[in-house]
């Protein structure tokens, strides 16, 4: 083939040719070599922002990583990891944690915040947490859930008793937790942003700034034992691009505004307010704590469940692959 192009072709021509035949063949190979990752979230919400945003600044790619984001239900998460469905879940909560100890050999490996953005809200008539025995407050999901427990501990840290208060699991997104604050089915609610910014506008009062008293994990990366141990370069380069993700957006608010309005279809005043309040959960650098891991436990546990046993941090959380990443990005290791 080439003996014919050399006899048809002019020397010019036959350099481009080959050097058109060797661009094609090295981009193909390096195609072949960009790790194909599935990784899954539990939805488009401001806790999966450095997940979002490397893979849309191409973060991911630049590491060599191919990445799919697929949108599962938390519950449904680990069923999907153990199958192989899934390489990696994009959180640690009440879900991927009750699946380790119901014995999915997983650990938690990173964490993008280590506290949660939430803030006890209440009717304007209600101005202290003494005004609010008695009362109810709406919390998202499940009592028990991450969110409910975060207020149960930051009420006791502020000398209360969550006795006095009576706690109403409000099915949907957030919006529904104002609906109900606004029409006086509660008297208070535990919202985060961008539903904290509308409530304080229309003049309900902050009584509790939750996320600032309790450590919990919001987002992260949770991987089987396995992969762990199996494929590390592979999971530390998708460590390394959350967290440069994350370094990037506390750099760049303009830019992490522009995402926040496009993927989690937020106004821009909105936006920037959720931008600002999310800087203050980030976790400096990712690497798994122990506080938050076992407010996760306790989480459960105030269900009833896992009672019976002592947990540890290691039944839990590998922190090894994060520290070494920290470390290599020249963070300082507490």
């Amino acid at each position: 083939m080439i003996w014919r192009i050399q006899r048809r072709l002019p020397v010019a021509q036959l350099v481009v040719a080959l050097v058109l035949i060797s661009t094609l063949s090295f981009s193909a190979a390096a195609q072949e070599r960009r790790s194909k990752i599935r990784i899954s979230n539990a939805g488009l919400t401001i806790t999966a922002l450095p997940l979002l945003a490397a893979r849309d600044w191409g973060i991911f790619m630049a590491n060599g990583m191919d990445v799919e984001i697929i949108i599962m239900a938390a519950s449904l998460a680990p069923s999907a990891l153990s199958t192989g469905d899934i390489d990696y879940i994009a959180g640690v909560g009440p879900a991927s944690v009750s699946a380790t100890l119901s014995g999915l050999p997983s650990r938690a490996i990173w964490f993008s915040s280590d506290r949660i953005s939430y803030w006890l809200m209440a009717r304007p008539q209600f101005k202290t947490l003494e005004d609010l025995k008695g009362k109810k407050i709406a919390v998202s999901g499940g009592v028990g859930g991450t969110n409910h427990v975060a207020l149960l501990v930051a009420l006791e840290k502020s000398g209360g008793n969550a006795k006095d208060y009576v706690m109403v699991a409000i099915p949907g997104q957030q919006n529904q937790l104002l609906y109900s604050l606004e029409s006086g089915f509660v008297e208070g609610a535990l919202v985060s942003p961008p539903v904290t910014f509308t409530a304080y506008k229309k003049g309900f009062n902050k009584l509790l700034d939750v996320g600032s008293m309790v450590e919990m994990p919001g987002g992260g990366l949770t991987a089987l034992v396995k992969t762990i141990q199996t494929k590390s370069a592979e999971t530390k380069k998708v460590i390394h691009s959350l967290q440069s993700a994350k370094d990037e957006i506390r750099k760049s608010k303009a830019k992490t505004v522009d995402l926040i309005v496009r993927l989690l279809k937020m106004d821009r005043e909105a936006a920037a307010e959720t931008y600002d309040t999310f800087l203050t959960t980030l976790s400096p650098t990712g690497i798994p704590n122990r506080a938050g891991m076992d407010n996760l436990v306790r989480s459960l546990q105030s269900q009833g469940r896992f009672t019976d046993r002592k947990i540890s941090f290691t039944d839990l959380a590998d922190d090894r692959l994060a520290t070494e990443v920290a470390k290599e990005m020249g963070y300082k290791i507490p």
